[in-house]
């Protein structure tokens, strides 16, 4: 799995004009699902995104989680992130799970981010057109991928 976490002072996902999540503080988190993830993608990256210090102390250095700042998460599938683009100018997104595989590790994802979180988690509509708007805040952007880990 690949994640973009970007730390934000306001987030939503709009679609067909209704705003379907809406965030202030917290992080957006993009994900691209390829069929080798697993449970432990999801484990680790769950750990990773509850646990990193990317928010600002009082004396404003990063040290705070988004769990220590109670701050809240919209997570948006995004298949794009596994694009490759070796070849030629059109990406291609051969890696890319298909909805029925990465759909049900979406939802796991999701439900997980929930459980250590404490918490409703936001999200867009799996495969939906969304329109994304994010106020960055820092800007801080992490990028993350499960099978690196580094």
């Amino acid at each position: 799995m690949k994640v973009v976490l970007q730390r934000v002072s306001s987030a939503s996902v709009t679609i067909d004009e209704q705003v379907v999540a809406d965030i202030q503080n917290g992080l957006l988190v993009l994900v691209g699902i390829e069929d080798a993830d697993t449970t432990d993608d999801i484990d680790w990256l769950v750990g990773k995104i509850t646990q990193i210090r990317i928010f600002d102390d009082m004396d404003k250095v990063m040290n705070l989680s988004i769990q220590d700042i109670d701050g809240d998460i919209i997570v948006v599938s995004q298949f794009t992130l596994h694009a490759a683009t070796k070849k030629g100018n059109r990406p291609s997104y051969i890696k890319a799970s298909k909805p029925e595989i990465a759909i049900p590790i979406y939802e796991n994802f999701v439900k997980k981010l929930e459980i250590k979180m404490g918490k409703k988690v936001q999200t867009g509509v799996f495969g939906a057109d969304m329109k994304v708007q994010l106020l960055n805040d820092g800007p801080v952007t992490i990028l993350m991928d499960s099978k690196k880990r580094d």
